[in-house]
């Protein structure tokens, strides 16, 4: 039988699960307030549960906000994923990402900048600041795998040039820019011409980079 705080049918409407409350509550919060500033008894209060409720879904704020980025991973994976599929070339899948950040941008949605905010608040060794760093290296998989399929050169180099653009898009957002996406889109587009294999004085590779790198190592003590 479950509990007060668990999910019933009343009036044939299904009423949120408390773990759903808890989790939509922290949602909203994290986003707007950053996840340092927001502490469990302010999240416990706005999602109305018991403090023993909230622990057992969430033994600890860092198992929360653990899947709260799950979740606005997912969000986002399934909104960029969509904008794909009505892409009618495989340079327009790889600008999709930018049609759905403007999408986001102009309504406030405060959560785009989730995996930044979260990686600054707690640093690249915190267990939080590694999580949101493995779903930006999935995001960046994907675009790799999305240059690949459009024939581009590097495409992991691409992966992260193109993520360069989504992420100053995203600071210049809260700068106040309404049209960060679509002025990030259009450096896109040259960033895709500069990655095709037959434009003159396209980016190396990084083993390029690398060789010339040695081979002016080289010179230099010769």
């Amino acid at each position: 039988m479950m509990g007060a705080d668990e999910s019933q049918v009343s009036g044939g409407s299904v009423r949120r699960s408390a773990r759903e409350r808890i989790l939509e509550t922290a949602y909203g919060l994290f986003a707007r307030c950053g996840v340092r500033a927001v502490g469990i008894d302010e999240i416990i209060a706005h999602s109305g549960v018991a403090k023993a409720t909230f622990y057992r879904h969430f033994p600890s704020k860092d198992a929360l906000v653990l899947a709260y980025m799950d979740r606005w991973y997912q969000v986002r994976h399934d909104a960029i994923e969509e904008a794909i599929s009505h892409a009618h070339a495989p340079e327009d899948a790889l600008l999709a990402a930018f049609t759905v950040l403007d999408d986001w941008f102009s309504r406030g949605a405060a959560e785009v900048n989730t995996f930044l905010h979260v990686v600054i608040e707690f640093g690249p060794g915190h267990l939080l600041g590694q999580a949101a760093m493995a779903h930006l290296a999935n995001i960046r998989g994907r675009l790799a795998a999305l240059a690949e399929g459009a024939g581009l050169s590097d495409p992991t180099g691409f992966a992260w040039s193109f993520h360069i653009l989504t992420k100053g898009a995203m600071v210049a957002s809260i700068e106040g820019d309404q049209r960060a996406a679509l002025r990030a889109r259009a450096l896109a587009r040259a960033l895709i011409d500069l990655h095709r294999p037959d434009t003159p004085g396209r980016p190396q590779s990084e083993q390029e980079e690398d060789d010339e790198v040695e081979v002016l190592r080289k010179h230099g003590h010769s």
